[in-house]
């Protein structure tokens, strides 16, 4: 039997990471057989909002960074790829790029989005808006740094593009 002492940290980061994203399925399928799509969206954005305050002074604390904001987007970019490698695992497949300052390219493989497949799965793509991305608008909110999705955030993009990728401008100056 294996030990958590014999696993790798990928290992380590995959395995809770399927934890907590089959808790969020589970909440997510419970919500919206009692609610509906409409009210569950409303909920999962919600819940999302009031998380991110502390996820983010988790993360800082963590990493050490105490600077009440981040002032460059070098800083932001270092804080965003240790908190991918921590809370992005790959079995999320999407990967973040950098193509220029101040901005963040974002692509999930194609119809392979967790989330997507796991909407598809209780019959509610036609009307859900996404989470994943939400969740990334709400960390620029909380950190009070202006961000521009492109394309807008909204309802999944998988059903209609084939694809969910993007670019988010963000306002360092």
């Amino acid at each position: 039997m294996k030990i958590v002492d014999t696993l790798s940290k990928k290992e380590i980061i995959e395995l809770l990471g399927k934890c907590w994203m089959t808790h969020e399925a589970m909440w997510f399928y419970q919500c919206f057989k009692k609610f509906g799509i409409e009210k569950v969206n409303e909920i999962n954005q919600a819940a999302m909002h009031s998380l991110v305050p502390i996820e983010m002074e988790r993360l800082k604390k963590a990493y050490g960074f105490d600077k009440e904001r981040f002032e460059t987007f070098d800083e932001l970019k270092q804080f965003l790829l240790a908190t991918a490698e921590l809370l992005v695992p790959d079995f999320m497949n999407v990967t973040f790029s950098f193509p220029r300052e101040n901005v963040i390219h974002w692509e999930f493989n194609e119809k392979q989005c967790f989330g997507y497949n796991g909407v598809m799965m209780i019959g509610a793509i036609d009307k859900y808006q996404c989470g994943p991305l939400w969740r990334i608008k709400c960390w620029f909110d909380y950190l009070n740094i202006p961000s521009e999705f492109d394309p807008p955030l909204g309802k999944c993009m998988m059903p209609e593009k084939g694809k969910c990728s993007g670019d988010i401008q963000l306002g360092f100056e």
